[in-house]
Protein backbone atom coordinates (compact mmCIF):
# COMPACT_ATOMS: atom_id res chain seq x y z
CA UNK A 1 0.00 0.00 0.00
CA UNK A 2 3.03 2.26 0.08
CA UNK A 3 3.65 1.85 -3.65
CA UNK A 4 3.14 4.95 -5.78
CA UNK A 5 0.26 4.66 -8.23
CA UNK A 6 0.05 8.07 -9.85
CA UNK A 7 -2.10 11.18 -9.43
CA UNK A 8 -5.82 11.15 -8.77
CA UNK A 9 -6.85 12.42 -12.21
CA UNK A 10 -5.39 9.42 -14.03
CA UNK A 11 -8.47 7.24 -13.76
CA UNK A 12 -11.37 9.53 -12.95
CA UNK A 13 -14.67 8.45 -14.51
CA UNK A 14 -15.80 10.27 -17.67
CA UNK A 15 -18.01 12.56 -15.58
CA UNK A 16 -14.82 13.70 -13.79
CA UNK A 17 -16.41 12.89 -10.45
CA UNK A 18 -16.87 9.62 -8.58
CA UNK A 19 -20.42 8.34 -8.89
CA UNK A 20 -21.55 11.41 -10.88
CA UNK A 21 -22.38 13.24 -7.67
CA UNK A 22 -22.84 17.01 -7.88
CA UNK A 23 -20.32 19.13 -6.01
CA UNK A 24 -19.75 22.76 -5.25
CA UNK A 25 -17.88 23.40 -8.47
CA UNK A 26 -14.44 23.61 -6.92
CA UNK A 27 -11.77 21.39 -8.38
CA UNK A 28 -9.95 18.84 -6.30
CA UNK A 29 -6.54 19.97 -5.14
CA UNK A 30 -4.05 18.29 -7.49
CA UNK A 31 -1.41 16.22 -5.77
CA UNK A 32 2.08 15.54 -7.02
CA UNK A 33 2.44 12.02 -8.39
CA UNK A 34 5.29 11.14 -6.04
CA UNK A 35 3.04 11.90 -3.07
CA UNK A 36 0.17 9.71 -4.19
CA UNK A 37 -0.28 6.17 -2.95
CA UNK A 38 -3.07 3.63 -3.20
CA UNK A 39 -4.06 4.30 0.40
CA UNK A 40 -4.17 8.07 -0.12
CA UNK A 41 -6.14 7.64 -3.33
CA UNK A 42 -8.76 5.60 -1.52
CA UNK A 43 -8.83 8.04 1.40
CA UNK A 44 -9.26 11.04 -0.93
CA UNK A 45 -12.05 9.30 -2.82
CA UNK A 46 -13.92 8.74 0.45
CA UNK A 47 -13.55 12.41 1.36
CA UNK A 48 -14.75 13.47 -2.10
CA UNK A 49 -18.00 11.52 -1.80
CA UNK A 50 -18.69 12.73 1.75
CA UNK A 51 -17.52 9.74 3.82
CA UNK A 52 -15.36 11.99 5.96
CA UNK A 53 -15.58 9.76 9.06
CA UNK A 54 -14.32 6.21 8.53
CA UNK A 55 -15.01 3.65 11.25
CA UNK A 56 -12.23 1.15 11.84
CA UNK A 57 -10.84 -1.72 13.87
CA UNK A 58 -7.06 -2.22 13.53
CA UNK A 59 -5.55 -5.55 12.55
CA UNK A 60 -2.15 -6.54 11.22
CA UNK A 61 -3.38 -6.65 7.60
CA UNK A 62 -4.73 -3.06 7.59
CA UNK A 63 -2.32 -1.07 9.78
CA UNK A 64 -0.38 0.69 7.01
CA UNK A 65 -3.65 1.46 5.22
CA UNK A 66 -4.89 3.16 8.40
CA UNK A 67 -1.72 5.30 8.35
CA UNK A 68 -2.71 6.67 4.94
CA UNK A 69 -6.23 7.39 6.14
CA UNK A 70 -4.86 9.31 9.13
CA UNK A 71 -2.64 11.32 6.77
CA UNK A 72 -5.63 12.48 4.70
CA UNK A 73 -6.51 16.00 5.96
CA UNK A 74 -10.25 15.77 5.29
CA UNK A 75 -10.77 12.36 6.82
CA UNK A 76 -11.33 11.35 10.46
CA UNK A 77 -10.47 7.78 11.42
CA UNK A 78 -12.81 6.64 14.21
CA UNK A 79 -11.55 3.61 16.14
CA UNK A 80 -14.31 1.22 17.22
CA UNK A 81 -14.36 -1.53 19.84
CA UNK A 82 -15.33 -4.26 17.39
CA UNK A 83 -16.11 -4.75 13.71
CA UNK A 84 -19.88 -5.02 14.12
CA UNK A 85 -19.92 -1.64 15.86
CA UNK A 86 -17.83 -0.19 13.02
CA UNK A 87 -20.25 -1.56 10.44
CA UNK A 88 -23.33 -0.19 12.18
CA UNK A 89 -21.60 3.17 12.70
CA UNK A 90 -20.95 3.31 8.95
CA UNK A 91 -24.62 2.38 8.43
CA UNK A 92 -25.71 5.28 10.62
CA UNK A 93 -23.31 7.68 8.92
CA UNK A 94 -24.73 6.64 5.54
CA UNK A 95 -28.26 7.39 6.76
CA UNK A 96 -27.17 10.84 7.92
CA UNK A 97 -24.69 11.86 5.22
CA UNK A 98 -25.61 9.70 2.24
CA UNK A 99 -22.63 7.34 2.27
CA UNK A 100 -20.56 5.59 4.95
CA UNK A 101 -17.32 3.62 5.18
CA UNK A 102 -15.63 1.15 7.50
CA UNK A 103 -12.19 -0.52 7.52
CA UNK A 104 -11.48 -3.93 9.06
CA UNK A 105 -8.90 -6.69 8.71
CA UNK A 106 -9.03 -9.84 6.60
CA UNK A 107 -11.59 -12.60 7.33
CA UNK A 108 -11.60 -12.35 11.14
CA UNK A 109 -12.71 -8.74 10.71
CA UNK A 110 -14.64 -9.12 7.49
CA UNK A 111 -16.82 -11.94 8.73
CA UNK A 112 -17.51 -9.95 11.90
CA UNK A 113 -18.71 -6.86 10.04
CA UNK A 114 -20.77 -8.71 7.44
CA UNK A 115 -23.99 -8.67 9.49
CA UNK A 116 -24.00 -4.87 9.50
CA UNK A 117 -23.23 -4.81 5.78
CA UNK A 118 -26.16 -7.15 5.15
CA UNK A 119 -28.38 -4.75 7.08
CA UNK A 120 -27.16 -1.83 4.98
CA UNK A 121 -27.92 -3.85 1.85
CA UNK A 122 -31.50 -4.45 2.96
CA UNK A 123 -31.91 -0.75 3.77
CA UNK A 124 -30.40 0.44 0.45
CA UNK A 125 -27.48 2.24 2.08
CA UNK A 126 -24.20 2.86 0.24
CA UNK A 127 -21.56 1.64 2.69
CA UNK A 128 -17.97 1.18 1.51
CA UNK A 129 -16.62 -1.88 3.35
CA UNK A 130 -12.82 -1.89 3.10
CA UNK A 131 -10.82 -4.93 4.16
CA UNK A 132 -7.05 -5.13 4.56
CA UNK A 133 -6.28 -8.37 2.72
CA UNK A 134 -3.25 -10.65 2.26
CA UNK A 135 -0.16 -9.50 0.40
CA UNK A 136 -0.21 -10.00 -3.37
CA UNK A 137 2.91 -12.18 -3.04
CA UNK A 138 0.83 -14.73 -1.12
CA UNK A 139 -1.93 -15.16 -3.71
CA UNK A 140 -1.75 -18.46 -5.55
CA UNK A 141 0.99 -19.87 -3.33
CA UNK A 142 -1.20 -22.56 -1.74
CA UNK A 143 -0.02 -21.33 1.66
CA UNK A 144 -2.14 -20.94 4.75
CA UNK A 145 -2.18 -17.57 6.52
CA UNK A 146 -3.42 -16.59 9.94
CA UNK A 147 -6.79 -14.80 10.16
CA UNK A 148 -8.18 -17.24 7.59
CA UNK A 149 -10.36 -20.33 8.03
CA UNK A 150 -7.33 -22.57 7.54
CA UNK A 151 -7.47 -22.98 3.76
CA UNK A 152 -5.24 -21.41 1.09
CA UNK A 153 -8.27 -20.04 -0.79
CA UNK A 154 -8.27 -16.29 -0.06
CA UNK A 155 -11.48 -15.69 -2.03
CA UNK A 156 -13.81 -17.18 0.57
CA UNK A 157 -14.39 -13.89 2.37
CA UNK A 158 -15.26 -12.15 -0.89
CA UNK A 159 -17.72 -14.90 -1.78
CA UNK A 160 -19.47 -14.34 1.55
CA UNK A 161 -19.88 -10.67 0.65
CA UNK A 162 -21.21 -11.33 -2.86
CA UNK A 163 -24.80 -11.76 -1.68
CA UNK A 164 -24.84 -8.64 0.52
CA UNK A 165 -22.93 -6.16 -1.67
CA UNK A 166 -23.54 -4.92 -5.19
CA UNK A 167 -19.86 -4.94 -6.20
CA UNK A 168 -16.69 -6.63 -4.97
CA UNK A 169 -13.11 -5.59 -5.73
CA UNK A 170 -9.93 -7.40 -4.70
CA UNK A 171 -7.11 -4.91 -5.27
CA UNK A 172 -3.97 -7.01 -5.58
CA UNK A 173 -2.10 -5.20 -8.34
CA UNK A 174 -1.41 -1.53 -8.95
CA UNK A 175 -2.22 -1.58 -12.66
CA UNK A 176 -5.94 -1.92 -12.00
CA UNK A 177 -6.16 -0.34 -8.54
CA UNK A 178 -7.57 3.04 -9.64
CA UNK A 179 -10.21 1.48 -11.84
CA UNK A 180 -11.29 -1.10 -9.25
CA UNK A 181 -11.59 1.43 -6.42
CA UNK A 182 -13.38 4.04 -8.51
CA UNK A 183 -15.76 1.49 -10.01
CA UNK A 184 -16.61 0.11 -6.57
CA UNK A 185 -17.35 3.53 -5.09
CA UNK A 186 -19.30 4.66 -8.16
CA UNK A 187 -21.38 1.49 -8.09
CA UNK A 188 -22.21 1.95 -4.41
CA UNK A 189 -23.44 5.47 -5.05
CA UNK A 190 -25.37 4.66 -8.21
CA UNK A 191 -27.11 1.58 -6.81
CA UNK A 192 -27.34 2.79 -3.19
CA UNK A 193 -25.96 -0.50 -1.91
CA UNK A 194 -22.84 -1.56 0.02
CA UNK A 195 -19.66 -2.58 -1.80
CA UNK A 196 -16.66 -4.66 -0.75
CA UNK A 197 -13.07 -3.54 -1.39
CA UNK A 198 -10.18 -5.76 -0.32
CA UNK A 199 -6.81 -3.98 -0.41
CA UNK A 200 -3.74 -6.20 -0.30
CA UNK A 201 -1.53 -6.02 2.75
CA UNK A 202 1.04 -8.62 3.79
CA UNK A 203 0.81 -11.22 6.46
CA UNK A 204 3.31 -13.58 8.06
CA UNK A 205 3.15 -17.22 6.98
CA UNK A 206 2.98 -19.98 9.54
CA UNK A 207 5.80 -22.45 9.92
CA UNK A 208 4.13 -25.65 8.76
CA UNK A 209 6.06 -28.05 10.99
CA UNK A 210 5.77 -25.74 13.99
CA UNK A 211 2.04 -25.34 13.42
CA UNK A 212 1.52 -29.11 13.28
CA UNK A 213 3.50 -29.56 16.48
CA UNK A 214 1.46 -26.85 18.22
CA UNK A 215 -1.81 -28.47 17.13
CA UNK A 216 -0.66 -31.85 18.45
CA UNK A 217 0.32 -30.41 21.83
CA UNK A 218 -2.94 -28.43 22.13
CA UNK A 219 -5.00 -31.49 21.18
CA UNK A 220 -3.16 -33.65 23.71
CA UNK A 221 -3.73 -31.05 26.43
CA UNK A 222 -7.46 -30.69 25.67
CA UNK A 223 -7.98 -34.44 25.38
CA UNK A 224 -6.56 -34.92 28.88
CA UNK A 225 -8.83 -32.25 30.36
CA UNK A 226 -11.90 -33.49 32.20
CA UNK A 227 -14.22 -30.69 31.05
CA UNK A 228 -12.45 -28.53 28.45
CA UNK A 229 -14.41 -25.39 27.61
CA UNK A 230 -13.49 -22.64 25.14
CA UNK A 231 -15.46 -19.40 25.61
CA UNK A 232 -15.38 -15.71 24.73
CA UNK A 233 -15.84 -12.77 27.06
CA UNK A 234 -19.31 -12.12 25.68
CA UNK A 235 -20.53 -15.32 27.33
CA UNK A 236 -19.98 -14.08 30.89
CA UNK A 237 -23.72 -13.51 31.24
CA UNK A 238 -24.48 -17.06 30.16
CA UNK A 239 -21.81 -18.45 32.47
CA UNK A 240 -23.39 -16.63 35.41
CA UNK A 241 -26.86 -17.81 34.48
CA UNK A 242 -25.64 -21.40 34.31
CA UNK A 243 -23.76 -21.17 37.60
CA UNK A 244 -20.30 -21.75 36.15
CA UNK A 245 -17.40 -21.53 38.61
CA UNK A 246 -14.85 -20.20 36.15
CA UNK A 247 -11.76 -18.08 36.82
CA UNK A 248 -11.30 -15.43 34.13
CA UNK A 249 -8.12 -13.35 33.81
CA UNK A 250 -8.34 -10.13 31.79
CA UNK A 251 -4.95 -8.66 30.89
CA UNK A 252 -5.44 -4.89 30.75
CA UNK A 253 -2.51 -3.23 29.01
CA UNK A 254 -4.41 -0.27 27.65
CA UNK A 255 -4.35 -1.13 23.96
CA UNK A 256 -3.62 -3.56 21.15
CA UNK A 257 -0.14 -4.69 22.21
CA UNK A 258 0.33 -7.22 19.40
CA UNK A 259 -0.47 -4.60 16.77
CA UNK A 260 1.81 -2.09 18.54
CA UNK A 261 4.76 -4.46 18.13
CA UNK A 262 3.93 -4.88 14.44
CA UNK A 263 3.21 -1.27 13.52
CA UNK A 264 2.46 1.37 16.13
CA UNK A 265 -0.07 4.12 15.63
CA UNK A 266 -2.86 6.03 17.41
CA UNK A 267 -5.42 3.43 16.34
CA UNK A 268 -3.76 0.95 18.73
CA UNK A 269 -4.76 3.00 21.79
CA UNK A 270 -8.21 2.16 23.12
CA UNK A 271 -10.52 3.73 25.68
CA UNK A 272 -9.88 2.02 29.00
CA UNK A 273 -12.98 0.54 30.61
CA UNK A 274 -13.84 -0.36 34.17
CA UNK A 275 -13.83 -4.05 33.28
CA UNK A 276 -14.62 -5.33 36.76
CA UNK A 277 -17.48 -2.83 36.95
CA UNK A 278 -18.75 -4.12 33.61
CA UNK A 279 -18.83 -7.70 34.91
CA UNK A 280 -20.50 -6.48 38.12
CA UNK A 281 -23.19 -4.86 35.98
CA UNK A 282 -23.75 -8.14 34.12
CA UNK A 283 -23.88 -9.95 37.47
CA UNK A 284 -26.51 -7.55 38.84
CA UNK A 285 -26.78 -9.49 42.09
CA UNK A 286 -28.02 -12.65 40.39
CA UNK A 287 -25.85 -15.71 40.92
CA UNK A 288 -22.39 -15.86 42.48
CA UNK A 289 -19.69 -13.58 41.13
CA UNK A 290 -16.48 -12.06 42.51
CA UNK A 291 -14.33 -9.44 40.78
CA UNK A 292 -11.05 -7.76 41.63
CA UNK A 293 -8.21 -5.71 40.14
CA UNK A 294 -4.52 -6.55 40.68
CA UNK A 295 -1.46 -4.43 39.88
CA UNK A 296 1.49 -6.47 41.14
CA UNK A 297 2.62 -10.07 41.60
CA UNK A 298 1.71 -10.16 45.29
CA UNK A 299 -1.85 -9.00 44.60
CA UNK A 300 -2.18 -11.58 41.83
CA UNK A 301 -1.06 -14.42 44.11
CA UNK A 302 -3.55 -13.27 46.74
CA UNK A 303 -6.37 -13.02 44.17
CA UNK A 304 -5.70 -16.53 42.86
CA UNK A 305 -5.70 -17.85 46.43
CA UNK A 306 -9.07 -16.19 47.06
CA UNK A 307 -10.53 -17.46 43.77
CA UNK A 308 -9.46 -21.03 44.50
CA UNK A 309 -10.37 -20.85 48.18
CA UNK A 310 -12.93 -18.54 49.74
CA UNK A 311 -14.62 -17.72 46.39
CA UNK A 312 -14.25 -21.11 44.73
CA UNK A 313 -18.03 -21.42 44.37
CA UNK A 314 -18.20 -18.15 42.37
CA UNK A 315 -17.43 -17.04 38.86
CA UNK A 316 -14.20 -15.12 39.50
CA UNK A 317 -13.06 -12.25 37.26
CA UNK A 318 -9.51 -10.98 37.88
CA UNK A 319 -8.38 -7.88 35.98
CA UNK A 320 -4.58 -7.86 35.73
CA UNK A 321 -3.30 -4.36 35.02
CA UNK A 322 0.10 -4.37 33.28
CA UNK A 323 2.25 -1.76 31.54
CA UNK A 324 1.63 -1.39 27.82
CA UNK A 325 5.26 -2.31 27.08
CA UNK A 326 5.24 -5.40 29.29
CA UNK A 327 5.55 -8.08 26.62
CA UNK A 328 7.55 -11.20 25.85
CA UNK A 329 10.72 -11.48 23.81
CA UNK A 330 8.88 -13.84 21.47
CA UNK A 331 6.20 -11.23 20.73
CA UNK A 332 8.86 -8.58 20.05
CA UNK A 333 10.60 -10.90 17.58
CA UNK A 334 7.33 -11.94 15.96
CA UNK A 335 6.21 -8.33 15.62
CA UNK A 336 9.45 -7.30 13.92
CA UNK A 337 9.14 -10.18 11.45
CA UNK A 338 5.55 -9.26 10.59
CA UNK A 339 6.63 -5.63 10.21
CA UNK A 340 9.33 -6.73 7.78
CA UNK A 341 6.73 -8.70 5.84
CA UNK A 342 4.55 -5.58 5.72
CA UNK A 343 7.31 -3.71 3.88
CA UNK A 344 7.51 -6.18 0.98
CA UNK A 345 6.82 -4.50 -2.37
CA UNK A 346 3.75 -5.65 -4.28
CA UNK A 347 4.00 -8.60 -6.62
CA UNK A 348 4.63 -7.09 -10.08
CA UNK A 349 2.69 -9.85 -11.81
Amino acid sequence: MDAKIGPLDVSKPPCNDVGSLPHNGTASTPLISSEWTLGRHLARRLVEIGATDVFSVPGDFNLTLLDHFIAEPGLTLVGCCNELNAGYAADGFARSRGVGACVVTFTVGGLSVINAIAGAYSENLPVICIVGGPNSNDFGTNRILHHTIGLPDFSQEMRCFQTVTCYQAVVNDLDHAHEQIDTAISTALKESKPVYISVCAPGLLSNHMGLEAAVEVAAEFLNKAVKPVLVTAQDVSTMLRCGQRTIIFLINNGGYTIEVEIHDGPYNVIKNWNYTGFVDAIHNGEGKCWTTKVRCEEELIEAIATATGEKKDCLCFIEVIVHKDDTSKELLEWGSRVSAANSRPPNPQ
